[in-house]
Order: C-alpha cells, then sequence, then structure tokens
C-alpha cells in the first residue's frame, strides 16, 4: 500500500453493521451497560456460522463459538472503543467520520417536557397522543385506531437520543408528516438538541397497522470537522447509502443512494460501486439495530448476520485493487439484554483490500481512527481527532 497512488485511483468503503458492538467499555455502568456483548451473546445463544467473516478476522476480535479465530485473516482486524459520550447512531457515525461529539446528546426516559410539547403543538396546529418512551409497532397497534379518529399524530421516544413521531398516511400525509418532523427539528436545539427527529409514517386498519418504509430521519447538524467536508472541498466524490445521508444531515455528500433495509443497502453498496470510481462510499445496515436489536429479537439478529456474510462473500470480488473495504459498527444493541436499547460497547474493526496487509489493530482508543486512516489514504490529509492505522496496513518490504 502506498500513497503515491493517484488519489483518482483510490477508493474507500465503509460497511457500519448498525448496533454489532463486542463488548463493554470500561465506562458501560454510567450508561446502563454493564454485561452487554452483542455480539457474544448473539453467538452464545445462536451459535453463528459466519463463514466470510470468519475468514476476514472476526473470531480474532473476542472468542466466539461459532466463529473461530483463524492462524491468517485475510482482513486487518481489532477493535475500537468510542471516544465522545453517548451510544446513540448519531454521535457513533460522526466519530467514524473523525468528529468527536463533546457533550451527550439528550435522553428523555420520562417523555418531552411540557414546554418542548406545547410549542411544537402551537408549531403544527395539532396535539400529541402520547408523549413517553414505547416501542414503535406496539404504540401504534395502541393508539392507531385513536389516532385516526382524532388527527393527532402520536408522539414517543426511546432509550436513544430521538424524538419519534408516527402518523397514518391516509390521516396526514407523508409531505405533512415531514413537515411536522421539519418544525420539530427546528425546535429541538441547544439544551433538547435530541440526535433524531424520526417521521414514522404506517398505513393499514384496525389490528393490522403496519409501519412503511418511507420512514426519514431529521438529524442535528453535525459540528464541524471530519473527513467529508475535507473530501467535498478537494471534490472528492462522497457518497451516503442509506441512513448515513441523514445522519449527516445531507451535508457533503456528492451523491445518495437511498436504502431501507439491509438487502437494498448492500444492492445500493455494488451500484454506487459501479459509478462513483473512487472517493468514499459510506453505508449503514439498518436492520441488526432497527429490526432485531431494538425488539430484543437474537434469532433474527443472527439471522440477519448470516444474510450479510453470505452476500460479502458476492460483494468482496467486487473491489477493485486499490479499494479499502472497513466493516464496522456505531454502538452496542444486545438483544438478550431486554428493554435495554443502545448499548455502550467496543465495535468491531475489520479492513479489507487487496493492498491491506492482514494484521492486528489493536484497541483503537476513538471511532475517529477510521476517518483518520481514509483520509490519510484518500488525499494524505489529518483530521486531529483520531490516529490512523494506514502504516500497520502496509505491505512488509
Amino acid at each position: 500500500m502506498s500513497n503515491t497512488i493517484p488519489a483518482a485511483a483510490k477508493r474507500v468503503i465503509i460497511l457500519v453493521l448498525d448496533s454489532l458492538g463486542v463488548g463493554e467499555l470500561p465506562d458501560a455502568a454510567l450508561y446502563d451497560s454493564v454485561g452487554s456483548n452483542t455480539l457474544g451473546h448473539i453467538d452464545g445463544r445462536c451459535q453463528l456460522r459466519l463463514p466470510c467473516l470468519e475468514s476476514l478476522g472476526l473470531g480474532n476480535i473476542i472468542p466466539l463459538r461459532g466463529v473461530a479465530s483463524v492462524a491468517a485473516p485475510r482482513a486487518a482486524w481489532g477493535k475500537m472503543a468510542e471516544r465522545g459520550p453517548g451510544m446513540d447512531s448519531v454521535s457513533g457515525h460522526w466519530e467514524i467520520s473523525g468528529i468527536i461529539n463533546q457533550r451527550p446528546l439528550p435522553l428523555y426516559p420520562h417523555g418531552f417536557p411540557p414546554e418542548v410539547v406545547n410549542a411544537l403543538e402551537a408549531a403544527i396546529g395539532r396535539e400529541f397522543l402520547y408523549n413517553g418512551v414505547a416501542d414503535g409497532e406496539r404504540i401504534i397497534a395502541a393508539l392507531g385506531d385513536l389516532h385516526c379518529a382524532t388527527g393527532k399524530p402520536v408522539l414517543y421516544t426511546s432509550a436513544d437520543s430521538v424524538m419519534q413521531i408516527a402518523a397514518h398516511t391516509d390521516i396526514i400525509p407523508l409531505d405533512e408528516l415531514y413537515a411536522i418532523c421539519q418544525q420539530a427539528r427546528q425546535l429541538m436545539r441547544s439544551e433538547h438538541g435530541v440526535g433524531r427527529i424520526i417521521a414514522r409514517p404506517f398505513s393499514g386498519g384496525a389490528g393490522n397497522f403496519r409501519r412503511l418504509p418511507e420512514r426519514r430521519d431529521f438529524s442535528l447538524m453535525p459540528p464541524s470537522g471530519g473527513i467529508l467536508p475535507e473530501l467535498a472541498a478537494r471534490g472528492i466524490a462522497v457518497a451516503a447509502v442509506g441512513k448515513v445521508y441523514d445522519i449527516f444531515a445531507g451535508l457533503g455528500f456528492s451523491a445518495y443512494f437511498p436504502a431501507h433495509n439491509n438487502d437494498e443497502s448492500l444492492a445500493a453498496v455494488e451500484l454506487a460501486l459501479a459509478e462513483i470510481p473512487c472517493g468514499l462510499i459510506f453505508a449503514n445496515l439498518i436492520d441488526f439495530d432497527m429490526l432485531y436489536g431494538h425488539r430484543d429479537d437474537t434469532e433474527g439478529y443472527a439471522r440477519a448476520l448470516t444474510e450479510f456474510d453470505a452476500k460479502l462473500v458476492l460483494l468482496l470480488p467486487k473491489l477493485a485493487r486499490e479499494d479499502i473495504l472497513f466493516i464496522s459498527a456505531d454502538h452496542g444493541n444486545d438483544p438478550t439484554l431486554t428493554g435495554h436499547g443502545h448499548s455502550r460497547e467496543y465495535v468491531p474493526l475489520l479492513v479489507y483490500g487487496a493492498g491491506v496487509r492482514p494484521c492486528y489493530l489493536g484497541v483503537r482508543a476513538s471511532f475517529a481512527d477510521i476517518g483518520e486512516t481514509a483520509a490519510e489514504y484518500l488525499y494524505e490529509g489529518r483530521l486531529g481527532g483520531g490516529e490512523s492505522f494506514l502504516g500497520l496496513m502496509r505491505e512488509e518490504v
């Protein structure tokens, strides 16, 4: 691997396996995350079989029953700690890009305060139903009929830094629901700067309400810094796949590939590989967190990992010689710890490419080390948030 390669030939792909933590961080007690180990506990319950990830070195990161440690992994491997506070998708992705969030994003375990709710109701001309912590599918099942009868959107949150607003598309059309969320985003700043406002449209009738894929996330504007604006300033292409675009409020991206689930995200990555010959492709695989971690579905999480592993086999041969693929996560969400939501965990780090020397990358002090490494590779840059490990992966002379 050499930085004498022309910048026009270099490409970095970051795959974030949303919530795939690999064990509690030293400060887990501050986040009610003691004992969390998303990947380890899933493997303990289901005994995973992930031959492709095993060959890359996943079983070298932590002991797993179903994924062996291998003597000669095909990728560089290690794990990373989150340096900034919190355990949210927003701060996790920001840190991967090189931005260390300096203060935890606010949580609302007892619902949103009256001053927030009153201001938002006045702005949109509608009252809300509920206002508390809830599982999205359960609260829609419980309040869907009342929502349809009154026209009041359902307001709820979770263990994460989010405000979620749900509405039936026959009662509040998508455009109006998005406008309501945009109003909320304008109001939720400063001390109430929640990480994301999430529009949750649903359809169906009594006893058969179902959430729709037209969800949209309205994220807090990211702090300045990180690799995205640096690449944009240099005219280097930056493509967002799926949820990543919303997490950064669209800033710094020259291309966007929408995706609503893991299958769509992986298909979009393949499309981006065909259309973006150099630069950065930044993708999130949302199903692990959204469908399985938050629903305490250990078996479903294991199936999703097995499906991803099978598709990764097909993706790797499509990488060009100068591509570097990073596989990691943004936080944990241990489905064996019922009702906990996100967990404060280390995340896995696998780095694959024709020019990558398989080696142990250690326990990295920050997710930002990915952004630093990508910056050094793509334009010989330095971000200042983490430490590049590009030199560790150079071919031995």
